[in-house]
Parts: C-alpha cells; structure tokens; sequence
C-alpha cells in the first residue's frame, strides 16, 4: 500500500500567520480573542471573535507576502489566508519550483464551510443600492469554495486533482483525509490539503448568535470567553484562518530527501443521521469515526497518545467527551486530550486543518498544548488529563484529531511519528 506522510505545513491564525509563530504563542497558553475590529459590534450579542490580527501587530497577516495585489483585490479573504499558508506549507516542503512532470501528479484539496460571506453579504448590498450593473465582475469566482484550490493550482501549476470540501466544520480534516485517499489510491504523489475560513463580518456574526451557537456572556473578557470542558462555557468564540498541509506519497519524499514531519496513518468519517445542528445526544457519530480511524491505522486506543479534541465550549464537549471514554476506555486516562480552540476561537471550515498542525507539531516537539479557560472542570471530567492552562511535556508518538459538523458530519484523522 502506498504510505502518506506530511512534508509540509502553513499557518495563518489568530495566535500567528507562521507556523512558529501561531505555535510558540499557543504553548504559551496566549489566547487570540477580543473585541471584534472589523465591524461595530456594539448592537451585536456577541461582540468579540478572534481575528486574524493586521499586518502592523507584533504577529499581524502581511497579504502581500504571497497574494498578489490584483487578486487580493478580486477575492475574500479565506481564498486569500487559504493561497497564503499553502505557499508556506509549498516552501516548508521545498516544493514551489517543482517540475513539469511533477506538477502532472500534485494536487490540491482545501476546503471551506462557508466560504465568501463577506462578499456576498458585501454584494448584495451594493446590488440593492446601487443596481446590478454595479456589482463586481469578479463576485462569483471571489466567493467560490473551490477557489482557494483553484487559485493554488494556477499559482504553482498544479495539474493533479483539483478537489474542495464543504463539510462545516469538519472541512478541514475531511480535506486532508480525502487528499490523502487520492495518494493512496495512486491519483497523485502530491497533495496541498487544509481549509480556510473568515466569515468574522454583521451577517456571519448575527447569524450565528440568532442560532445561540456563539459565546454571548463574555463580551467584557475576550480572553475567557472559550472555554472547552468548563461548567462556565457559553458558545464558541468566532475565529478565522488557514491550515494546510502538504501530503506527499512516502517514497516520493523520501526519493527527493524531503523533511517528513509525520505519517497519515487512519482517517475515519461518518454521520449523526440526527438534528441538523445539534450532535446525537449518545454521540454516536463521533463515535463511529473515532472506531473507524482506529482500525484503518491498524492500532489499539491505547497507542493514541494525544487527542486535539474538537472541544468548541459549547455542550457538544461533553458528548465528544463520553463518546472517546466508551471508544478508549481505561487507556483514555493513559493520553492527554486538549482543545486548541480555547486559544485560536473557532476557524469552522479551517478548524480541522489548523488542528491538526497542532498535531504534528506535537509529535514533533513532544508536547502537547493547553486547554485555556478550564478553571471549573464539567462533571465527568474526572481522570481526563485536558491539560489544564499550561501546555505539557510527554511522550507522543500517536495523535488523533477530532472533527464534527453541523448536518452532523464527523471526521477523525490519526498522525503517527515516523
């Protein structure tokens, strides 16, 4: 069987637009929450989100580094963080200047759960005061979710398969899966995969809160307001950003003597069949792609010794929660199990991706990141190690990332050292 390895990663987060970056600060329990900047939110519910910061704050976004002016001009911006961290994860892999017989088998997979709000919310305005004639000529294909794929392959060439996941927020680790599938399955070598989000903006914002999804009782403390496992939560906290990661068959990379970060070992998906928003009540669904992550690894749960739960503060943090005790069992008290949302809010299309560069950077650096905010534990927390508040050394060999979407999509990824 073809093996998939990672030999390549790219960021853009609230904590960090590097990967170095986004990570040093969230090792160090740094949280990328607080007022929202974009818009005045004062007549909002929730008034706060993390925001990926501008480029003249100490770890702010510089656009121009890797989007062209014109394009930045022509499309929102989850297409814009999207082409910028693949060129990082493009770089990392030392992949930008490929051949032309290697670009005929390199592709791209990166998704995004909602894609272009800001523009089409944007749009419609202008339609609405202005007439159709004014609308932008580029609004369609600035908005589109294919488009970050699109725009990668035509920057470096890309000629392999062309792919874009819409799962919510499982996007992102479904990208990843999937790509990883196609080298598997012999339809490419290369894969850029991830997913980007930024829909911090009235309509996105407002939408959200009107679905009592978002954290409303913290506006006055940003930085508390994510807090995954406490009996305090409230709603998530709204984030934004891009992951990708570069997947590449074993051999090939070990051929052109590329860095290899880690080993896509198992990839698990499934559906709830339950509520459109909320997840089953018994979380089976989670249940089902954690199992079937497992058995595609070929591993037992007590080979897992990290767990990036998707954890968003919201009561689904309980029901993931008792669904990975009935999946692990004893081991789970063996393993450590965080959520990284606590820190970076909730990037939705982008969260599996950026999560599960956490991951591998765990295996890399042999230490696992905080849980921020958890200064109450829920009930039936108890012999769980959430790695309160201060990231924690430990041997990590093995890590799972969790997931789950609304329409009730779940997906599971295992990265394994190498």
């Amino acid at each position: 069987m073809r093996r998939v390895v990672v030999t390549g990663l790219g960021l853009v987060t609230p904590l960090g637009c590097d990967v170095e970056t986004a990570w040093s600060n969230i090792l160090a329990s740094k949280s990328g929450a607080g007022p929202i900047t974009r818009f005045d939110a004062s007549d909002y519910k929730c008034q706060i989100a993390c925001e990926v910061k501008p480029a003249d704050h100490e770890y702010g976004f510089d656009p121009g580094k890797r989007v062209d002016h014109k394009i930045q001009r022509q499309v929102d911006p989850f297409i814009i963080f999207g082409l910028d961290a693949a060129g990082q994860a493009l770089e990392d892999a030392g992949l930008t200047d490929m051949s032309d017989e290697m670009k005929l088998r390199a592709g791209c997979s990166i998704g995004s759960g909602i894609g272009g709000l800001p523009g089409i919310e944007s749009e419609s305005l202008v339609l609405a005061e202005k007439g159709p004639g004014r609308v932008s000529p580029h609004f369609v294909h600035g908005r589109l979710i294919n488009l970050i794929s699109g725009q990668v392959s035509i920057k470096y060439g890309l000629m392999g398969p062309n792919h874009a996941v819409v799962t919510a927020c499982s996007t992102g680790a479904h990208s990843i899966g999937d790509a990883a599938r196609m080298i598997r399955d012999d339809d490419a070598d290369i894969m850029v995969a991830g997913g980007a989000e930024a829909t911090i903006c009235p309509i996105g914002v407002a939408g959200f809160a009107q679905a009592r999804a978002l954290n409303m009782s913290y506006n006055d403390r940003p930085e508390q307001a994510s807090r995954p496992y406490d009996r305090d939560r409230d709603g998530f906290v709204m984030g934004e950003g891009a992951g990708v990661i570069v997947l590449e068959e074993y051999e090939h990379a070990k051929a052109r003597g590329a860095k290899i970060y880690a080993e896509v070992v198992g990839y698990g998906l499934s559906g709830d069949a339950y509520h459109v928003t909320a997840p089953h009540p018994h979380g089976a669904g989670a249940e089902n792609a954690m199992r079937m992550a497992l058995r595609k690894a070929g591993m037992e749960p007590g080979d897992i010794d990290y767990i990036n739960a998707h954890g968003t503060s919201t009561m689904a943090d309980t029901i993931e929660l008792a669904a990975a005790k009935r999946v692990f069992g004893d081991d789970l008290g063996g393993a450590s199990m965080s959520s990284t949302k606590s820190a970076i809010g909730h990037l939705l299309g982008g969260a599996g991706a950026v999560e599960s560069i956490f991951c591998i950077l765990a295996l890399r650096d042999q230490i696992v990141p905080p849980t921020l905010n958890l200064d109450t534990p829920d009930e039936g927390t108890e012999g769980v190690d959430l790695v309160p508040h201060v990231a924690k050394k430990r041997p990590v060999k093995a890590v799972l990332n969790n997931s789950f979407g609304f329409g009730g999509t779940n997906a599971s990824l295992i990265l394994k050292a190498i």
